[in-house]
């Protein structure tokens, strides 16, 4: 978990949007709240910046304030979470992303790390429905959509919604269902709706999954076909704790369970303030050199000998939105290439396939991203 830690950075001041009436007010942004043991957050000044939004038509202005409630939210999640949780801090900022930028995410380790509990834990912070889905080898897709229920006094079918119908999905084990009930989470996860018997049915905002499975254990498990994969923002890969975080978590629940633990976590965000995180996220600078950077990369993978599939426009846009999240939790209006360096390697080692003979000899994904990495000139 070292190795990925955000690094510390002398930021780049954007240049601004070159608009019609285009004033350059500046003014000194700090951050709130006590400094994030990951180093997310960075204490730096930066120039309040019209920067563009979505829409092209239309521009926006990330002030002050607007990277202070960032800020907030963030620090109020993390020290909710972490009542219970003892390290992970990796995992728990990139969870934090995928819930700034509207991403899914799978976590990926051996059992007894704490995967599900800081999934429910991370739901407990937001005053949002949750539901939790435990893949079974005898699933069907009906069991997790929801299906037409035939009414007797009424003569009709009535759609019975099914658990994917809630804000926060967590979905434990999701390598132990067949295809066909995997296949069942493509539109929902993409389009955020269900369709069934020819009706549409639109979830809730906001809706954010939240997978997990086990790669060691392969018996009676599935693997997630690579259109299944490429919808989750991030694969994060957890390890075992390091000896003094396995110290400090029997010290913590000498005398408690995790269980009792978990009733302290309170929510502390509502949909309507997610809402306007989101916002503001999707308001961060980032200039054209470093879309073409983002570009780059990805046009790499599909250019790389040692890769047989390389990454879709989706990584582009995981990418981009991920470091705009990225450079909001570290107190900028603007995303940095360093932003951009950590942030891809997540957002693509579970997106790309390795060709027969690279996984013959043994090579790993994560290298061939470092070396395309280290290939594509950064934008000074």
């Amino acid at each position: 978990m070292e190795d990925n830690k955000l690094p510390n950075e002398t930021p780049r001041e954007p240049e601004n949007n070159t608009t019609q009436n285009s004033e350059q007010p500046t003014s000194s942004t700090e951050n709130t709240g006590n400094t994030p043991v990951d180093s997310v957050q960075e204490n730096t000044s930066t120039q309040e910046t019209n920067i563009s939004t979505e829409s092209p038509s239309s521009t926006a202005t990330v002030r002050n304030n607007d990277l202070n409630r960032i800020n907030a939210a963030v620090e109020q999640v993390k020290s909710e979470v972490r009542k219970v949780i003892v390290g992970q801090d990796q995992m728990i900022d990139l969870m934090i992303v995928g819930i700034l930028t509207g991403g899914h995410v799978l976590l990926e380790g051996v059992p007894g790390i704490a995967k599900t509990l800081t999934a429910k834990l991370l739901s407990q912070t937001l005053s949002v429905d949750f539901s939790r889905i435990q893949f079974t080898p005898d699933m069907m897709p009906t069991d997790v959509t929801g299906t037409n229920v035939y009414n007797m006094k009424t003569g009709e079918f009535n759609f019975k919604s099914g658990p994917v119908f809630s804000n926060i999905v967590l979905i434990d084990e999701i390598n132990r269902a067949p295809a066909k009930t995997q296949a069942s989470l493509f539109e929902v996860m993409q389009e955020r709706q269900i369709t069934v018997d020819g009706h549409t049915h639109h979830l809730e905002y906001p809706f954010f999954v939240i997978a997990t499975q086990n790669p060691i254990e392969q018996e009676g498990t599935y693997k997630l076909p690579e259109a299944q994969l490429d919808r989750f923002l991030f694969r994060i890969k957890l390890h075992y704790p390091t000896l003094h975080e396995e110290r400090a978590i029997l010290g913590k629940f000498r005398n408690e369970s995790s269980q009792e633990s978990a009733t302290a976590v309170q929510p502390v965000l509502s949909a309507e303030e997610l809402k306007r995180c989101q916002e503001i996220v999707r308001s961060i600078h980032i200039k054209d050199e470093l879309l073409d950077y983002i570009a780059g990369l990805v046009h790499q993978t599909r250019e790389d000998a040692s890769l047989y599939l390389g990454a879709s426009p989706r990584a582009s846009l995981s990418i981009m939105n991920a470091s705009k999240a990225i450079a909001a939790m570290r107190g900028r209006d603007f995303v940095t290439p360093d932003d951009v360096k950590f942030i891809a390697p997540l957002v693509l080692n579970h997106r790309l396939i390795l060709t027969a003979d690279k996984e013959m000899e043994g090579v790993e994904v994560e290298t061939v991203i470092q070396e395309i990495l280290e290939k594509v000139e950064i934008p000074r």
